[in-house]
């Protein structure tokens, strides 16, 4: 199937590509730190934007966050508020982010800056939107995971590639390789040679009291639903059955009836990611509350191994964006 797709994957490349490297549309009054991948798919970039955010906090600074709203029928410019709308609106996501800092959601990346600009915030976070020219990024850090890599090495539809990969290197300033594995070595090899600065982070899942001894059924709509039940597997818990869902799959009444009646009938706890539950909280009806009160989640945490040369960089990012205002 990729080879038959090929042709349509270069024609998709090529042009990305050509966009990438445009020269941006606009520039916002904020830093901005873009938060991306090369590929489609879960790298870990909410996660990693969450636990920058800390550091950002600790620091002094104000961050806040922007994305695309990705699973939500919002367009934007819209400042997020958790009690007002639901993943439906503006994807899930958005509020998780929003749990962390003002959170903006807009298709229009400078509209959705200038959004931001009037929050108390003074560094805007880019969730994704790394291939999108239309904004101006201060600093791009790139996600890759280690036991996927590029995939097949090309571009949508083909391939998981969002661009060809020397041309997006071209856009990134720092590579962060997330996890375990050997998958991420022609990254690390393009990185290398435009000496770029090269970060390692783990996506660490919490352990829950309330998980241990029981026999789990384990469901998620994310980009890689098997690295989670794997990561519920690692810390040890008895995963007896599995469900994977579509990337941000808005779950239906129909879906939900049939976890519950299954995790019952086997006598099964149902466990799920995050931004799962985000979806089922602030969706409407008996069955979608009586979920959320039964499900439990799987809290994860990005650890930086290499937080006080992140940091370096983006202090140093933060003082020239600065000066050059200043000038």
């Amino acid at each position: 199937m990729a080879l038959l797709l090929a042709p349509a994957g270069w024609i998709y490349g090529l042009v990305a590509g050509r966009r990438m490297l445009a020269r941006p549309k606009a520039k916002s009054r904020l830093p901005v730190i873009c938060i991306g991948n090369f590929v489609v798919g879960g790298a870990g970039k909410t996660p990693f934007a969450i636990e920058l955010a800390y550091r950002l906090r600790e620091e002094g600074y104000r961050p806040g966050f922007l994305l695309r709203g990705y699973g939500g029928s919002e367009k934007g410019p819209l400042l997020v508020a958790a009690d007002v709308q639901g993943a439906a609106d503006v994807g899930d996501e958005a509020l998780l982010l929003a749990r962390y800092g003002p959170t903006v959601i807009s298709r229009n990346r400078p509209a959705g800056a200038a959004l931001a600009e009037e929050q108390p915030v003074d560094v805007l976070l880019m969730d994704d939107g790394f291939q999108n020219p239309a904004l101006a990024k201060d600093l791009s850090l790139v996600l890759v995971d280690c036991a996927a890599g590029f995939g097949n090495g090309l571009c949508l539809p083909a391939g998981p590639l969002r661009a060809p990969a020397h041309k997006q290197i071209l856009k990134t300033d720092c590579l962060v390789l997330v996890g375990e594995g050997d998958a991420a070595e022609q990254a690390a090899h393009l990185a290398g040679r435009k000496a770029l600065p090269i970060l390692h982070a783990h996506l660490r899942p919490q352990p829950d009291g309330e998980l241990e001894g029981r026999k789990l059924f384990a469901f998620a709509g994310i980009g890689r639903p098997q690295k989670f039940f794997g990561s519920l597997k690692e810390l040890g818990y008895q995963v007896k059955q599995t469900r994977a869902f579509a990337d941000h799959h808005p779950y239906t009444e129909a879906d939900v009836r049939a976890l519950l009646t299954e995790a019952e009938e086997a006598g099964l706890q149902l466990v799920t990611t995050a931004k799962d539950m985000v979806r089922l909280e602030t969706s409407d009806g008996e069955l979608f509350h009586w979920i959320a009160s039964t499900a439990r989640v799987l809290e994860v945490r990005m650890d930086i191994d290499d937080e006080d040369r992140l940091m370096g960089l983006i202090r140093e990012t933060l003082r020239n964006r600065s000066f050059h205002q200043q000038a």
